[in-house]
């Protein structure tokens, strides 16, 4: 009788089922085992608390986190109205009240640039900063003399600090935490967490940090946390001339600048958008965050006029977070000042003091794990510029660098276009550096993922993407508008580009609205304005029903996206008016 043969031994797991991958797993394109609590792969980095599942048959941690916050508001309720409660209790031990709550805030102090040729001509980097321009925003001297708004704010926290808050520190952090890129700011969540129990001279500026609870009373809309809006918001504007003593504290300086930019701009307040947007660029430029990197490739010979120099960061995640805060401050100023109207504050020229080196941003998680791109002294946002140059650097594709990408296309194109004059065609240069631009913009959105597989990627992917997308069809926009009104060809591709836009809106939910930056409203409103002018020239050309008919659907598409994103953001609520009054004149 024949031997009965065993049957093989697996040589290996079998594969999951599509989707039951933890979040982390998916993120990172890693092979996971499904176990639970918490995968091998995340057991082995570590990160048993960041190991999730979004399978159906639970809830994840940032579900219950949500939960657990609304709960917390109840409470908050509940201890707002006494007599219409039962028994109160005690939320956190109010020996540990963080001193951001009290009147006046306290802090002490912590303890060869590499070679690129450039055509000469046909460079598609707009219009760049002459070094006049770089020298005169270098050795402005930062003044941040508030605004009468402002000044009226800070006179007011006296009476605001009367109201009776409740010690809401931990829960308007968690609330912010989910929308931290929403807003702007990349940090390490865990030191962000830990630092409300360090000692007062060692935890985040109150500057930034009470910019952080105006953002999360901000975000609780209608919600009775929003009732403490106005307090935080005058303690942040209080807190800031006391956070320019230490120069320690200047990156949390930078970042509540950057916060309270977007908060006043996403309002519809935009003389305080650009002031603090303003504040946050000659900040950064001042301490040389726009050059980590090359600290030791430029030798100071006043050493002792510039008392401006950071400390050294204690590790890569402290140098990441600054990495991050600059290039925080290049997306608030480059993309708000297309929205503003005026030119750029960062300079960005040849010039030693004016040349942006630092590397890339990369996830504060690969900085954390020790992936960190050095940089080499390089020009950054010029080599991107440059066709012949390709990026060798992986941090180059990260997310945070892609959106960094569609934010210098949106402000050159801008840029670029506005400069042009009837006298500029007299000259060939204009068309050139024109071709090249257009050029820049097609090449970087062939690298983006694809749109109909945005919709698969993990939401705080997700949210950037779409951004990134829109940014970069609203720079097609951008630099074809003054034309679309003689040229066929800059209208056509203008055309194509905002309905590109609506193809974008078509992927978000309504949940993903609470997410979003507030910056695509204004790339919405590009995309409307170009619908506005097909739709008025159709109508007063030989009538076409059918293409009249598609243009208002086409508007009106874009008019529910902005009417959702503008029951968060008043600016986005403006422009969506604007559209409702186009398509009711009709």
């Amino acid at each position: 009788m024949a031997e009965e043969r065993k049957p093989s031994s697996s040589t290996g797991p079998a594969p999951l089922q599509r989707g039951k991958a933890c979040l982390r797993c998916r993120k990172r394109k890693m092979r996971c085992d499904g176990a639970k609590p918490a995968c091998a792969q995340c057991v082995r980095a570590k990160k048993t608390d960041g190991c999730e599942y979004d399978d159906g048959k639970g809830k994840t941690r940032t579900q219950l986190m949500r939960e657990h916050i609304a709960r917390l508001e109840m409470r908050v309720k509940e201890l707002e109205n006494p007599e219409q409660s039962a028994p109160s209790m005690t939320l956190f031990d109010p020996h540990a009240l963080s001193p951001y709550y009290s009147e006046s805030s306290s802090s002490s102090s912590y303890d060869s640039p590499g070679k690129l040729s450039y055509s000469a001509s046909a460079s598609p980097t707009p219009f760049p900063m002459s070094d006049q321009d770089s020298r005169r925003t270098m050795s402005s001297p930062l003044t941040l003399s508030p605004s009468a708004e402002d000044l009226t704010a800070v006179s007011t926290v006296s009476s605001f600090s009367n109201i009776e808050a409740p010690p809401l520190d931990h829960i308007l952090l968690e609330i912010f935490l989910p929308h931290r890129h929403q807003c702007g700011l990349d940090v390490h969540v865990g030191r962000l967490r830990d630092s409300l129990n360090l000692p007062a001279s060692e935890q985040r500026h109150p500057a930034l940090m009470n910019a952080i609870f105006l953002w999360a009373c901000y975000l609780s809309r209608p919600g009775s946390l929003s009732q403490y809006e106005q307090l935080y918001l005058s303690r942040s504007a209080a807190a800031l001339g006391d956070a320019m003593h230490y120069t320690s504290k200047a990156v949390d300086l930078i970042q509540a600048c950057c916060l309270l930019s977007v908060y006043y701009a996403s309002n519809g307040r935009l003389l305080e958008g650009s002031y603090y947007s303003a504040a946050a660029s000659t900040l950064a430029v001042q301490c040389r965050l726009h050059q980590i990197g090359s600290e030791n490739q430029v030798m100071v010979l006043d050493s002792w006029d510039a008392p401006f120099d950071l400390p050294l960061p204690k590790d890569n995640v402290e140098r990441g977070e600054r990495i991050s805060t600059f290039w925080q401050v290049y997306n608030v100023d480059r993309c708000w000042s297309v929205i503003l109207r005026r030119p750029a504050t960062l300079p960005d020229s040849d010039h030693p003091w004016a040349s942006i080196t630092t590397p890339w941003p990369q996830r504060i998680e690969d900085y954390e794990n020790g992936d960190l791109d050095v940089g080499g002294g390089s020009p950054t946002i010029r080599a991107f510029f440059v066709q012949q140059v390709q990026s060798t650097s992986l941090s180059g594709f990260s997310t945070v660098a892609l959106r960094v990408k569609a934010s210098a296309l949106f402000e050159g194109a801008n840029r670029l276009s506005s400069s042009w004059s009837p006298r500029s065609l007299a000259s060939s240069a204009f068309s050139e550096n024109f071709s090249a631009f257009e050029h820049s913009i097609m090449r970087f959105t062939t690298t983006l993922l694809p749109l109909h597989q945005v919709g698969g990627a993990i939401p705080d992917d997700k949210y950037a993407l779409i951004v990134i997308h829109s940014l970069a069809h609203a720079s097609m926009i951008r630099l074809h508008a003054p034309f679309i009104l003689d040229d066929g060809v800059s209208r056509e591709k203008c055309i194509r580009a905002a309905r590109s836009l609506i193809h974008v809106t078509k992927l978000i939910t309504d949940t993903d609205f609470e997410f979003l930056d507030p910056i695509i409203g204004s790339c919405w409103a590009s995309a409307a304005k170009v619908l506005e002018n097909e739709l008025a020239r159709l109508q007063s050309s030989w009538p076409d029903p059918l293409n009249t008919m598609e243009i208002r659907g086409d508007l009106e598409s874009l008019l529910y996206a902005m009417t959702k994103l503008g029951s968060r953001f008043p600016l986005v609520a403006y422009h969506s008016a604007k559209v409702q009054a186009c398509l009711d004149s009709e």
